[in-house]
């Protein structure tokens, strides 16, 4: 439990330090300060797998899976780039919220931090959820691989529908329990106009924020359960991944359209994860080839989206 504790209170320093120092004043994040921090976060998730064969190294951590030093980091890595590589769905879907309730720049930053952190409590709920669920019933894995599966084939057959957050049911059931105002003032999530406390359109946006993460951790928790039902490991490269979306929003959000064929690239990571889940109780996949197989997908989805021209674009001479 020290080590557990240890952990939450520095993911609390980081969040009380990017924004009571690094992000105090409200400002427009440019592409080169997003680059800095997603380097940032990135390196300090890759740097903590080494923390994580040291703590199964020394026995530090509960194993009720057994796994060794060598084994617990390749399943934190393998988790860590699943849990990355699906919030890139994330990016998209905030993209589109930010957009929808004409979010400024410069208070973007302030939403996703209060965003990120109901997302950790959250995802923190669930993951103990699934990770009991797991141990108690063997059974409920074919059931994620199945839902996995399921969640693969809806993502490569599902038209691309332009998502409206004011026309959604979350907004809708979000509007019975706030008064709502079209009105910003500054970065306050409530104003009073005629007596009347009402939500700000950063309030809004915020819990359709909460609210899409919810659903998306239906099919991320899942997926890393898939590699490894050791609650530490599951949880911390979650946690890390999470802290580094708000980077890496502002990174890529900005050159969505050059990433078109990521969706192909999650559509092949979550139908590996899930065909992994139903055969687990019969075929052991070494972790290198879980860690390959997402990997390229990543990066075969990036280099076809750079190098193959979307249509009506002019062919790059050779």
């Amino acid at each position: 439990m020290l080590v557990w504790g240890l952990f939450i209170l520095v993911i609390i320093f980081f969040l009380a330090l990017d924004l009571g120092v690094f992000n105090r004043k409200a400002h427009v994040i440019k592409t080169k300060e997003a680059s800095i921090w997603t380097t940032v976060w990135v390196s300090v998730a890759l740097a903590f797998s080494g923390v994580v064969y040291w703590l199964f190294a020394n026995e530090m951590v509960p194993n009720p899976t057994g796994l060794t030093p060598n084994n617990a980091m390749l399943k934190y890595i393998t988790g860590y780039l699943i849990e990355l590589s699906l919030s890139i769905d994330n990016v998209f879907v905030i993209a589109v919220i930010f957009s929808s309730f004409g979010i400024p720049d410069k208070y973007q930053h302030r939403v996703l931090f209060w965003g990120i952190l109901g997302a950790i409590v959250f995802r923190g709920l669930m993951i103990l959820f699934g990770v009991a669920l797991i141990n108690k019933f063997d059974w409920i894995i074919y059931v994620f691989g199945a839902f996995l599966l399921y969640t693969a084939y809806k993502m490569l057959t599902s038209a691309d529908t332009d998502f409206d957050p004011r026309k959604s049911a979350m907004y809708r059931l979000i509007r019975k329990f706030f008064p709502v105002s079209h009105v910003m003032d500054g970065e306050k999530f409530f104003i009073r106009r005629m007596g009347i406390r009402a939500a700000t359109p950063l309030f809004i946006a915020l819990m359709i924020i909460e609210l899409t993460d919810i659903l998306f951790a239906l099919d991320s928790i899942p997926a890393i359960l898939a590699i490894t039902a050791d609650p530490f490991i599951v949880f911390s490269s979650n946690i890390l991944a999470i802290l580094g979306l708000r980077s890496m929003y502002f990174l890529i959000s900005r050159m969505l359209q050059k990433f078109r064929y990521i969706n192909y690239s999650l559509v092949v990571i979550l139908s590996f994860v899930g065909v992994k889940m139903i055969l687990s109780h019969h075929v052991d996949f070494p972790e290198w080839l879980s860690l390959g197989v997402i990997s390229l997908s990543l990066i075969g989805g990036i280099v076809a989206s750079l190098l193959i021209p979307a249509k009506g674009d002019p062919i790059a001479p050779s």
